[in-house]
């Protein structure tokens, strides 16, 4: 079998963006700063939406981490070293024990949870490097994961790290997932806001108008900016 060190290796780090990510970086220009320097995949109707308002062009795929990093261990043909880095420490433990179980191919080499000092970072990269890992998981919430990332991937070996938010949650169990009826419908995020209402309830309510406030405001702008001033459809 193909072996990872037989590859050339080019570092590779990824930010899964959905509405709220979007208006995190809107809002904060340092966190803008850091998406720049990650590639960027989208994740949701939010953010189709804008892309649709602002290019007339939908994305040809939703690739929110839940889904796309276990089809990245099912599909990627290689075996991979891998660390899972956030969550509580019962989340990301459940975490590790899936992908064990489900994706034997691939070795987890360690793990450890989100909630660690600052004066204790340079320990647990440290850890991280020791494990000699391919794939660098990264559930702590935006933006403190992609900031983890960014700020420390002169130190960090792995070749490629990806932001997963809550996938430790969701593999683990500790979270249940939105039924596929309405994962499809790209209700996901009503079915979140059922579970976690008092976390959750100012992001996708105020969130929403702020967002969608946001996505008018730059479609103007690209109007503005567009050859004969001719708007995109919104939707």
């Amino acid at each position: 079998m193909l072996r990872t060190s037989h590859l050339l290796r080019i570092k590779m780090d990824v930010a899964i963006c959905n509405a709220h990510t979007v208006l995190l970086a809107l809002d904060r220009p340092e966190y803008a700063e850091t998406l720049s320097h990650m590639t960027l995949f989208n994740d949701g109707i939010g953010v189709d939406i804008a892309a649709r308002a602002i290019t007339g062009k939908a994305f040809p795929a939703n690739l929110n981490g839940t889904d796309l990093v276990p089809a990245i261990l099912e599909n990627i043909g290689l075996p991979l070293r891998i660390y899972l880095l956030g969550a509580k420490p019962g989340s990301v433990a459940g975490a590790a024990q899936f992908i064990g179980a489900h994706y034997p191919q691939h070795h987890v080499a360690g793990y450890h949870d989100g909630y660690f000092a600052r004066e204790d970072r340079d320990a647990v990269i440290a850890r991280i490097n020791a494990a000699n890992v391919d794939l660098l998981l990264v559930g702590m919430g935006n933006p403190t994961q992609e900031r983890f990332i960014v700020e420390n991937r002169d130190k960090l070996n792995p070749t490629i790290c990806i932001g997963v938010g809550a996938l430790f949650d969701f593999l683990s169990g500790e979270v249940v997932r939105a039924p596929r009826f309405l994962q499809a419908a790209g209700l996901e995020w009503l079915f979140r806001l059922m579970q976690e209402p008092r976390r959750l309830g100012k992001r996708y309510t105020v969130g929403i108008y702020r967002f969608l406030a946001a996505v008018w405001r730059l479609r103007a702008e690209a109007r503005r900016a567009r050859p004969g001033g001719r708007a995109m459809p919104l939707l």
